[in-house]
């Protein structure tokens, strides 16, 4: 209820509805742009992914690649490539979070939008 049993500015409302929306792109924009690194034995594997979750980089120290025995280098890969997608999540949290609270997030927000 608005206080004075007052009905809310809608102009107002639209404006702030709007103003999230803006600051949910930049900081989404903001997301695409950001590189993330995750690593595994040591730094042997080092994968780099954007804030957004995209791979754009691995690299794979020689020391790792032992012809006889690529099922380890395949667990270092998948292991490098979920520790950058778990720190390209808590990125998201941090920028998307306070967004998401603003527009009533954790699930019971605006309907269409994905948090």
């Amino acid at each position: 209820m608005i206080p004075g049993g007052g009905q809310p500015n809608m102009q107002q409302l639209l404006q702030q509805a709007q103003k999230m929306q803006q600051d949910l792109a930049n900081a989404q924009e903001e997301l695409a742009r950001t590189e993330v690194e995750g690593q595994a034995g040591g730094g042997l594997v080092k994968a780099t992914v954007t804030g957004a979750g995209e791979l754009r980089a691995l690299k794979i120290d020689p020391k790792a690649v032992d012809p006889e025995d690529t099922e380890t280098l395949a667990d270092l890969i998948v292991a490098a490539v979920q520790a950058a997608n778990e720190n390209a999540q808590t990125l998201q949290q941090q920028k998307l979070g306070p967004l998401a609270q603003g527009l009533g997030g954790g699930g019971s927000g605006i309907p269409g939008l994905p948090f």
